[in-house]
């Protein structure tokens, strides 16, 4: 197909050659698309079939969209995208451009999809060429044929008609098909008018060329005198063949048509299982009369823009359903946090019914903490979201109901299990405490989070995961690592979906890489930050569901870590406790705690020495100040040990059992919580604020 003698660029050795000597005769250009760079490089003949001049021309695809309109290069870029998405090593397609002065013509385009090892597309080589001779010549023939080749002719109008509305979703892309087709202008129609039925109405959904509404017509009733009515009310196509009798049949129409030079007009019912579904009108101001090869075609065409309307109908409907079903199982509002800033967005994908099943949660949990949750039902469909919105309900139970994170998780991987469905999620739990700033997060295949520091600083959170939700539960394998940081005063926990990430021709690491850059140089208020986040979503388009979930850890009106040490102790280790002590007294006396000294000492002495008891493994011992409204010295003891402490009564003659009871009687406030592996018991004094 290419001559390789009058193009740079190396194509195949197996390229194929073109079957038609005539057509090859055609203008025909060479491009060279880097997919890695964006550029798309296009040699003289492939400028001469865009009608473009080298200096018009930056190597940038957005810029051929002056040539190429709306509609064929949404199908052109779907085209492309399937054949990369599939592994197709080409692709080849009709589209049509639009020419320096206004008209349009057909253009076809054949590329050869270079993939890398990994089979991630690199490049795309092809051609392009003027296919309008190809059309012109076939058109040619039939109208200079007996009349079954202007038969032949007018079918093949109605057949292109068809191929382009076969591709519209909307009603809107119907109209926009019928209004912008190569089919419409070979039928010789100035301007259409198209109407919708609606609970026994007629809507005005297209008005002809500007200037042609006419007042009180926008909805109508199927019993007014008016053309598209008519053919509504008695599903048979009117077709009127002059002036004179356009004024006659429809005299409260015509006097504000009489300026539009109107010499002819069919108006055909739009019927779609028995029932009319709409009406359209095209209206001629170079002919007279319509012969019956013509009434045919029109019909033929009338029967097809029917179908194609129905179908547009019935996406909008199911887009709407979708889109409502989805909201509802979305959360309607976002509780407040006390200290702590959250954003959440969402954007929906472009596939119409097809919705994903993406959703964020906050759950407010009980001591100052709050669980924070992002997921990805498998499919974009109702089901999914129908998926999504009992799973979102029973990850809120289990959180609630006090479990550890990994725990969250597994029962919801069970749940999902037990729903007999095929499909599985990945989902992020991250679990905060706002007063320490310390965030357990567990992971089911989904990506991992994000950290913002107040600096701008942004780096991504390397968290060991498991399987999604669903599949552990079906292989056998719901454990789920925990992953512990902490979130400083003005830190951002960044959760999303891979809507937000993934981008074609490019891996997740980059797409992960470009977040990073985007949040790092993004505003500082999470709405902020969270409005543009969804906005670059927006603006690349893509059919896939986008959650994000922004959680802000506040500063001034929270507590705050401004002191922190911190000692490992193993068993057996008596100078590794002797030093644990001091380091206990030592801080305790530099912190301005005095006056509870003994108390401090004693119940941190009690919790290392229950730790080396009770587990095997070491222990680490971590001392902090936090600020606020209150001034707290708190203690953590952690241990490899998942089995949680209890209060037992001693005894009158015990030994042992009264060490929970002293930390409960001493300590202002204590507690456990799971951390990875194992868990920490922590306790906390109020201490006096410093001179």
């Amino acid at each position: 197909m290419v001559d390789r003698g009058a193009s740079a660029l190396a194509l195949p050795d197996d390229w194929p050659a073109h079957p038609d000597p005539i057509l090859a005769l055609n203008r025909m250009g060479s491009f060279d698309w880097d997919l890695d760079s964006g550029l798309f490089h296009m040699d003289a003949q492939a400028h001469e079939v865009f009608d473009l001049r080298p200096e018009e021309y930056d190597d940038r695809p957005a810029t051929l969209a002056t040539r190429v309109p709306a509609a064929e290069g949404t199908r052109l870029d779907a085209v492309v995208a399937q054949a990369m998405k599939d592994g197709s090593e080409n692709y080849g397609t009709y589209f049509r451009i639009r020419c320096r002065d206004g008209s349009l013509r057909w253009t076809h385009t054949q590329g050869y999809i270079r993939r890398d090892a990994t089979g991630r597309p690199r490049r795309i080589v092809g051609i392009l060429r003027d296919a309008t001779q190809e059309l012109d010549d076939i058109l040619s023939r039939q109208e200079q044929a007996a009349q079954d080749e202007a038969r032949r002719r007018q079918t093949n109008v109605v057949q292109l008609t068809t191929a382009a509305l076969a591709h519209a979703r909307t009603v809107q892309d119907v109209i926009d098909v019928l209004k912008d087709t190569h089919g419409l202008t070979h039928l010789g129609a100035t301007s259409l008018v198209m109407g919708q039925v609606e609970a026994g109405r007629i809507r005005l959904i297209a008005d002809g060329p500007e200037g042609a509404f006419v007042p009180g017509t926008d909805v109508t009733r199927i019993d007014e005198p008016y053309p598209m009515s008519e053919v509504v009310r008695t599903l048979t196509p009117r077709f009127i063949e002059s002036p004179e009798e356009f004024a006659e049949r429809y005299p409260i129409l015509w006097p504000h048509l009489t300026g539009l030079d109107i010499t002819a007009a069919a108006y055909l019912p739009l019927i779609a299982e028995a029932r009319p579904i709409g009406a359209m009108g095209l209206l001629y101001n170079d002919r007279r009369g319509f012969s019956a090869e013509d009434r045919n075609v029109l019909v033929a065409l009338g029967s097809s823009i029917a179908q194609s309307l129905q179908r547009a109908m019935f996406y909008e409907q199911d887009k709407d359903l979708a889109t409502g079903l989805q909201q509802a199982m979305l959360p309607r509002a976002i509780p407040r946090v006390p200290g702590a800033d959250v954003a959440v967005r969402y954007r929906s994908g472009s596939l119409g019914r097809d919705i994903g099943g993406d959703w964020y949660d906050v759950i407010p949990l009980p001591g100052g903490r709050v669980g924070a949750v992002i997921g990805d039902v498998q499919g974009h469909d109702t089901h999914a979201a129908a998926v999504m919105g009992q799973l979102r309900i029973v990850l809120k139970a289990y959180a609630a109901e006090g479990h550890t994170p990994p725990t969250v998780m597994a029962r919801a991987s069970l749940f999902l299990d037990e729903l007999d469905t095929d499909r599985f999620a990945t989902c992020l739990y991250a679990e905060a405490d706002l007063t320490t700033g310390v965030v357990q997060v567990v992971r089911a295949g989904h990506i991992d989070p994000l950290i913002r520091q107040p600096d701008g600083t942004c780096r991504r959170l390397s968290v060991v995961g498991g399987l999604p939700l669903g599949l552990s539960a079906e292989f056998g394998r719901l454990d789920y690592p925990v992953a512990t940081v902490e979130l400083d005063p003005g830190h951002t926990l960044v959760l999303c979906t891979d809507g937000l990430v993934e981008q074609p021709g490019a891996d997740l690491d980059d797409g992960m890489r470009t977040l990073t850059a985007l949040i790092a140089t993004g505003p500082d208020d999470v709405r902020d930050l969270a409005d543009r986040l969804i906005d670059v979503a927006e603006e690349r388009g893509g059919d896939d569901d986008v959650a994000l979930l922004l959680l802000r850890r506040l500063g001034p009106d929270t507590q705050r870590s401004v002191s922190r040490l911190q000692q490992h102790v193993a068993p057996g280790d008596a100078e590794a406790l002797t030093e644990a002590r001091h380091m206990i007294r030592a801080a305790v006396r530099a912190w301005g705690a005095r006056d509870r000294a003994d108390e401090i000492e004693l119940v941190a002495d009690e919790l290392i020495t229950n730790a080396l008891i009770h587990t095997e493994g070491a222990s680490v011992v971590t001392l902090r100040v936090l600020t606020g409204r209150e001034r707290r010295l708190r203690v953590d003891v952690e241990d490899s040990s998942s089995a949680l402490p209890r209060r037992r009564e001693a005894g009158d003659s015990g030994v042992s059992g009264r060490g929970l009871l002293l930390v409960d009687r001493l300590a202002d406030r204590w507690g456990v919580e799971a951390r990875g592996g194992g868990k920490c018991v922590w306790c906390e004094f109020l201490v006096a604020q410093p001179d």
